[in-house]
């Protein structure tokens, strides 16, 4: 049996910038190698974990010097949570290399030359800017390199926290955290301290039992309403009553507490029936007077306050007069289409998951918009010659796509369709610039304004407005 095969050691290196994905970037002998963790201008060496035909992965194993750029860290987490990961740089320089990808993406894959792009607008909040976080419990929870260099036994392995970037079954427990109000901090405590003194079982991800598996926390950053839902992964009456008891008297704040059983191999709760235990079965977020009803499954931008600033980019890309018919591709619950409606002759929303449509409906009536229609069903299958007939030929096309881009056959019917312009929102700048090369030869991009949606990550939001040649 053949010896598994050691990778080197590169001593002394510079790192000289950051790639489109986050991880920053040395090179030796015009070989890239990605590493994480590090900002440009540290000097470091770097133990090679990964071997690739075009490039390699690594970590740092000692600092030499220290980049005049770096900012410490301000959580307690960083460098094992996989969530912020830009912690170590500047807002100001984080920005900057959010704006770098976004034209990097528009020139190399896009092919647009010279693209006219505004400044990057930055978040308000950079620290307790999400709406939702979920956690996952786990009697096995990830040991740091310090406890276990210690040598001393640990008797507490439970954990209510993240995963471990790449490791599905190990879980960081959680200690303090600056994505979400601090109330999520104290509910997520205090959960875990009444689970350990009552010797609740915490889910076991391998071998798949423990009643205590999800705990997922939505908070309205407009009217302070709270969602706390709790995942069990198997149904005990006595005990789910108690614990839910508990945090209900515990923190009135709650307007909303939910849960649900789940005993499927993986922790997704689309498919799942999710019970009220206590308040409402959603909370509302409010835009310019607008109510959106926010349901346990329901998709919202989870920075409130900058998807407001968002749709407001939308909003003036688009530059409604109140006679464009305007179709809205991947309307999700409907918050651009309702957002946009006032301005508009009609509004028509299409969404593949049908509980989104029903939510999308929902907000219409809740703000007595009557000038949206909304359809559930694919993309690539919706945009027929029937379709058209019946809602009529869209002026405006507004498209919001996952991380994946746009289906071809999506870009072939928008083209086919050729409305006046088309705005296009995105949060992966590389599939947006690919799927905008594809309508290039029809449409011409006008405008681009990227958005930072979750600072400390290396995520950006991107909006587009391209107009017929």
């Amino acid at each position: 049996m053949g010896r598994k095969r050691k990778f080197p050691v590169y001593e002394k290196i510079e790192i000289t910038d950051i790639a489109a994905e986050g991880k920053a970037i040395a090179k030796i002998d015009e070989l890239i190698i990605f590493v994480p963790f590090v900002v440009p201008g540290d000097v470091v060496d770097i133990q090679i974990n990964r071997k690739r035909k075009n490039y390699l992965e690594g970590y740092v194993t000692k600092f030499h010097e220290y980049s005049e750029k770096r900012e410490k860290p301000f959580c307690q987490h960083f460098g094992i949570c996989g969530g912020c990961k830009w912690q170590n740089l500047p807002y100001k320089k984080q920005l900057y290399y959010k704006q770098k990808q976004v034209v990097d993406s528009l020139e190399r894959i896009g092919g647009i030359i010279n693209p006219e792009i505004e400044a990057i607008l930055p978040s308000e909040n950079t620290k307790f800017y999400r709406n939702k976080l979920e956690f996952t419990f786990s009697n096995k929870r990830w040991l740091t390199k310090d406890e276990i260099d210690t040598g001393n036994e640990i008797n507490d392995m439970n954990a209510l926290g993240f995963h471990v970037p790449k490791m599905f079954d190990k879980i960081i427990d959680i200690k303090n955290c600056y994505l979400q109000s601090k109330m999520s901090d104290k509910v997520r405590l205090a959960v875990k301290d009444y689970a350990i003194n009552k010797k609740l079982s915490f889910f076991d991800l391998r071998k798949q039992n423990g009643l205590l598996r999800n705990l997922i926390i939505r908070n309205s950053q407009t009217t302070g309403e709270l969602m706390v839902i709790f995942s069990f992964f198997y149904e005990d009456k006595l005990l789910r009553e108690e614990l839910l008891t508990f945090i209900s008297k515990k923190f009135p704040e709650i307007t909303s507490l939910m849960y649900l059983i789940n005993s499927k191999a993986n922790d997704t709760i689309n498919d799942r029936k999710i019970e009220l235990f206590n308040g409402k079965n959603h909370i509302i977020e409010e835009m310019e007077g607008l109510k959106f009803k926010i349901g346990p499954k329901s998709f919202f931008q989870t920075n409130s306050k900058q998807a407001y600033n968002l749709y407001k980019i939308v909003r003036d890309f688009a530059d409604l007069n109140g006679n464009e018919i305007v179709y809205d591709l991947y309307t999700g619950t409907g918050t651009i289409a309702n957002f946009i409606a006032k301005k508009s002759k009609s509004v028509i929303g299409i969404e593949n998951i049908p509980e989104a449509i029903e939510d999308a409906i929902n907000n219409s009536k809740i703000n007595n918009i009557k000038n949206t229609l909304f359809y559930a069903g694919d993309m690539k299958d919706m945009l027929t010659n029937e379709f058209i007939n019946k809602n009529g030929k869209p002026d405006i096309v507004i498209t919001d796509p996952p991380r994946a881009g746009m289906h071809k056959n999506v870009i072939d019917a928008i083209i086919k369709v050729s409305p006046n312009k088309i705005v296009y929102v995105s949060c992966n700048p590389a599939t947006q610039s690919r799927d905008i090369n594809l309508l290039d030869p029809v449409f011409e991009v006008k405008k681009v304004q990227p958005v930072d949606m979750f600072p400390h990550t290396h995520h950006v939001e991107n909006v587009v407005l391209l107009e017929k040649r």
